[in-house]
This record gives structure tokens, C-alpha cells and sequence, in this order.
């Protein structure tokens, strides 16, 4: 049994940061940048893109758009550092858990007050 805090580290937050990278591969940062951006290794960007990591969760269309704004705010130069990622990165998971996605990942019912 995995508890819902283990699926949002396991599972939840490396597809954010996997899509989060594919869009700012997208906009056209090398891996690198996205890797100084995201605050992660080059190889980790790396395993992103190559689906090797953070796959297999389909985002809902409030959280791909969260996602998306996201990677605009980054691009546009909104989103500083790892203070500023931080709390954005925080309301993408509280869309997915509040969303149900969590729930259709092990069958579990989050209760939208956690």
C-alpha cells in the first residue's frame, strides 16, 4: 500500500517537472537551462524528455494549464529562482490531488482538506 504522499513524490512530481522540461525544451532551452532553471541535474532533464522518468500520468486540463503558465512565467522571466518555483510547483500537485488524479493512481480518495 502506498500512502497518497508517496505517490506525489514518486509519481506526481516527476511528471510535473517531466512536463514542465518538455515545454521549456519546447520554447527551445537546452537542457542545461532547463536544468539550471528547475534547479535539477542535466541528466535528470535528460530522463524527462527520454521518458524515462516522470511519465505516465495524464494531467487533467487545469493542471497542464497550470504547467503551462508555468513554463510562460519562466520563460518571461516571472519566476526567479527556487523560491518563486516553489509555491507554483505546490499549486500544480493541489490541482492534481484535488483533482482526483491521485485517486485513479491507486485507488485511493484524498480528502480535499489534506
Amino acid at each position: 500500500m502506498k500512502f497518497p504522499c508517496e505517490i506525489i513524490v514518486w509519481d506526481v512530481l516527476p511528471s510535473i517537472r517531466s512536463e514542465l522540461a518538455k515545454k521549456l525544451i519546447e520554447y527551445g532551452l537546452s537542457q542545461k537551462e532547463v536544468s539550471e532553471r528547475l534547479e535539477i541535474t542535466q541528466s535528470a532533464v535528460s530522463q524527462y524528455i527520454n521518458k524515462k522518468r516522470g511519465y505516465g500520468i495524464e494531467f487533467k486540463q487545469d493542471a497542464m494549464r497550470a504547467i503551462e503558465d508555468l513554463a510562460d512565467d519562466m520563460m518571461a522571466g516571472r519566476i526567479k529562482d527556487g523560491v518563486d518555483l516553489i509555491p507554483r510547483i505546490c499549486e500544480i500537485c493541489m490541482k492534481v490531488r484535488e483533482d482526483g488524479t491521485v485517486c485513479g493512481l491507486e485507488k485511493y480518495v484524498v480528502d480535499k482538506k489534506m
